[in-house]
């Protein structure tokens, strides 16, 4: 799964193309790319749209999957020069990372489970969005919300959008 920060056309380009290459990939070579290979690979990706950033157009992706041959999940952040960090419990990108990773530190419990995780993960979000104006929080009046994704060994599930929708007026009721 990439979640994005930055120009959001460039961004949604830059996953369109990195999900096409991967089939690509995977197509000419007969077997999946690695966790690690395509972090690798998307790292390369966002390092190609460095003449874009002198432009003020930056994206800055984060990439998490479930690492087949490790038996875990993993999560990897970068830079806006390509450079891809792996993260170990959370992580966030974009002009709200820190205001998000304020509260993740502060609510993040190595026994979370998936409801949990997807509590505290909107409630990152929402208290960045009231504190950074570029950041994109939950708009219940106008039906905006976020997309919300889990990652396991039976693959890749996004979540119902009233589920979705009840995770951020939860959220938006207890952080204002």
């Amino acid at each position: 799964a990439v979640a994005i920060s930055g120009t959001a056309g460039i961004a949604v380009d830059l996953v369109r193309l990195f999900q096409t290459e991967l089939e690509h990939y995977e197509k000419l070579e007969g077997t999946r790319l690695s966790l690690d290979g395509k972090a690798t690979y998307l790292s390369r990706m966002v390092r190609q749209q460095l003449p874009l950033v002198f432009q003020g157009l930056v994206v800055v992706p984060l990439f998490c999957g479930y690492d087949e041959e490790e038996r875990t999940g993993r999560l990897y952040t970068f830079d806006v020069i390509g450079g891809r960090y792996e993260e170990h419990e959370y992580g966030a990108t974009g002009s709200g990372s820190r205001d998000a990773k304020g509260y993740l530190r502060s609510a993040y419990r190595a026994d979370l489970d998936e409801s949990d995780a997807m509590d505290i993960g909107m409630r990152a979000l929402v208290t960045a969005s009231q504190e950074d104006t570029a950041t994109g929080g939950p708009d219940l009046a106008r039906g905006i919300l976020p997309n919300v994704v889990t990652v396991t060994a039976d693959g890749f599930i996004e979540v119902e959008s009233d589920q979705v929708a009840a995770l951020a007026s939860a959220a938006l009721g207890d952080i204002r």
